[in-house]
């Protein structure tokens, strides 16, 4: 069964844009895992624009399902991963300026940054995922870096999904076997919603996690968060 975890980084968003604690991050974290998400994710940025690194710290002994921190691998993010050990980490190679996410990591031409960033993680016992495009040798170079598992990219699959959901998810069906085939988890995650959730994992069963922030906080404002992150398992569990 694939979990859902949810991405807090919104809310987090909207609390630094006013200051204080309206809305309070960790409450909100603790009422997604009450309203049955299965996993937090937080992506904690340099210039702690949404979630801060005081936030992490918080939240990490407060949460009873799976904890992921997502993040590029410079020296205060892994010591910060060393520091609260989550769960799981997920390494992006975002730009110290970049809006969001926008691209996975070449593991092949990375490939001895990224061993070393795996070794050093899983010697504290912590599952890494590597965030990659839909490309297969991507998958492969993740998995001969050693990594538990890859998180597909998943912006171009739900662009492409209004205009044909088959030619949209043949990519990530792809590479999602490559993984498999190495032995490797699979994630996903990048503008996934409800409109194009089911069809994948539909399509690609054995995923193990979607990671969503931006689409549930969106639907949120509307539904409420509990009917919001009710609907999203709905979707993840359609026959």
């Amino acid at each position: 069964m694939t979990r859902l975890s949810v991405n807090i980084n919104k809310v987090a968003t909207l609390r630094n844009a006013r200051g204080g604690n309206m809305p309070d991050v960790t409450k909100a974290a603790l009422d997604c895992e009450r309203f049955g998400a299965e996993g937090i994710t937080v992506h904690p940025r340099p210039d702690e624009r949404h979630i801060r690194y005081s936030d992490v710290r918080i939240i990490r002994p407060l949460v009873t399902t799976e904890f992921n921190i997502e993040g590029n691998p410079i020296p205060s993010f892994v010591d910060l991963v060393d520091e609260v050990v989550p769960d799981q980490v997920t390494l992006v190679p975002d730009a110290h300026d970049a809006i969001t996410s926008n691209a996975g990591w070449d593991t092949l031409k990375h490939k001895d940054f990224l061993t070393e960033v795996c070794q050093e993680f899983k010697a504290r016992g912590i599952r890494v995922s590597i965030f990659i495009d839909p490309v297969p040798a991507m998958a492969e170079g993740a998995a001969a870096c050693g990594a538990d598992r890859v998180e597909l990219y998943t912006a171009d699959y739900a662009a492409e999904y209004p205009q044909g959901p088959e030619a949209a998810i043949a990519r990530y069906l792809e590479t999602a076997k490559a993984a498999r085939a190495c032995g490797l988890g699979l994630n996903a995650g990048h503008d996934l919603s409800l409109e194009n959730l089911a069809y994948f994992v539909q399509t690609i069963p054995w995923t193990d996690e979607v990671s969503i922030g931006h689409a549930i906080i969106c639907d949120a404002l509307y539904m409420g968060l509990e009917r919001t992150i009710a609907a999203y398992l709905a979707e993840i569990r359609k026959k």
